[in-house]
């Protein structure tokens, strides 16, 4: 299991991703799932990958190294797409055939290929953007009235990005609010944990202002985590008991 999310606010993107792939009693690996792509100044293309590591692996490598474009015929890949919306499409394209191709090679088997990607960033330019991509290559897109999108663990962090995120919030705060939504869903599931890998860019900008890995030693998110805890049980001991009592009419 993972956690990433991505958050599109008016001044920027921000996209988060854990390095968790197993977590047993004596077993935990880590492995990279937050990509970027250019980060040159004409093209930023940051993938955050959920689900099968074969199927997001496989279709990275070929929509980095290019393949036919199935509505053109023509070579493609996320280094020459002239817009980030055809970069998701081809992304999309390229997870939808790698999962067909091993679903086929393992006919009959239980093993799950599903995959599921964050694409965000911008190119030449053009507004920054950001899609969520589904395994069979369909895709949907950020919008203001909800500004993010999750993959993977998403049901523990999501109360806090209703509660606190919009479209105008800060970048830095942004920050603040998905490392929060983190530190929900690290506490209720051992399958999502640290490392985090954090990329910030501001709108329209093809060049990440901060890339940046948040480990164990982090003080700030050690910090956050336990401020975000005492200030959880101050607020609930803060609220009145209920009235609630037995015989009363």
């Amino acid at each position: 299991m993972t956690y990433c999310v991505g958050l599109l606010v008016k001044d920027g993107l921000v996209m988060l991703a854990d390095t968790r792939t197993n977590a047993g009693v004596d077993n935990i690996s880590t492995y990279r799932k937050l990509q970027i792509f250019g980060n040159d100044g004409e093209r930023l293309v940051a993938v955050a990958t959920a689900g099968s590591l074969s199927t997001t692996q496989a279709a990275l490598e070929q929509a980095a190294h290019g393949f036919l474009a199935p509505d053109t015929g023509e070579m493609e890949s996320i280094h020459t797409a002239p817009t980030i919306h055809r970069a998701a499409w081809l992304i999309g394209q390229a997870v939808r055939q790698a999962r067909t191709a091993m679903e086929g090679l393992t006919q009959g088997s239980d093993i799950n290929f599903d995959a599921t990607l964050l694409v965000g960033g911008s190119i030449g330019g053009e507004p920054t953007r950001l899609f969520l991509v589904y395994g069979a290559g369909n895709f949907i897109e950020c919008g203001p009235d909800t500004p993010y999108l999750q993959i993977g663990e998403t049901k523990y962090g999501k109360p806090i990005l209703d509660r606190a995120l919009t479209f105008d919030t800060d970048v830095y705060e942004a920050v603040k609010i998905g490392l929060i939504s983190f530190s929900s869903t690290m506490r209720s599931n051992l399958a999502v944990g640290l490392p985090i890998d954090l990329l910030i860019a501001r709108s329209g900008q093809a060049t990440a202002e901060l890339v940046h890995r948040i480990d164990e030693t982090d003080p700030y998110y050690h910090d956050l985590n336990e401020r975000w805890s005492t200030a959880l049980r101050a607020a609930q001991a803060s609220i009145p008991q209920p009235p609630y009592r037995a015989g009363a009419i």
